[in-house]
């Protein structure tokens, strides 16, 4: 049962529901694994990768909140249940202990990238159905494309 009625035909709302649901589990888990690198990176570039993770950690949990928003507004509620995340994620789990700085590097290089594909299947998918929301992910995936920049750059 949904409190919140949609604008949006049944056929669209599956649609753009199941791209926000899959937003927010890819943005939550984004957030914990650069979050679960940060508290563990070591090495020379420690304190550029540990500021640098931080950044990551912001962008993702802003744009969790404005991501599951959005899906309520539009009668899905979202679900970023731990069990939901682990179940549903893409990104690789990240080794236990300590992660030299060129690992946790290679690490976000790689979730980033990740997360950033499915973003763009998002943002095609979303385009007829709902350009609101297409816009919404278009935003948050010129940020993580800045941030998988960033992070590229640390490893030339």
């Amino acid at each position: 049962m949904s409190v919140v009625k949609s604008t949006l035909p049944e056929a669209d709302l599956k649609v753009v529901g199941e791209a926000l649901q899959g937003a927010l589990v890819d943005l939550v888990d984004l957030s914990l694994v650069a979050k679960q690198v940060h508290w563990n990176v070591v090495g020379p570039r420690f304190r550029s990768v540990h500021l640098q993770l931080d950044d990551v950690v912001v962008t993702a949990r802003q744009h969790s909140d404005t991501v599951a928003e959005r899906a309520s507004a539009i009668g899905v509620n979202p679900d970023g249940r731990s069990t939901t995340v682990s179940e549903a994620t893409a990104i690789r789990e990240v080794p236990a202990g300590w992660i030299k700085d060129v690992d946790a590097v290679r690490i976000l290089v790689d979730a980033l990238g990740v997360v950033i594909g499915r973003m763009r299947e998002r943002i095609t998918a979303t385009g007829d159905p709902d350009p609101i929301t297409q816009d919404l992910l278009i935003g948050l995936t010129a940020e993580l494309e800045k941030h998988a920049w960033m992070f590229q750059a640390e490893s030339a």
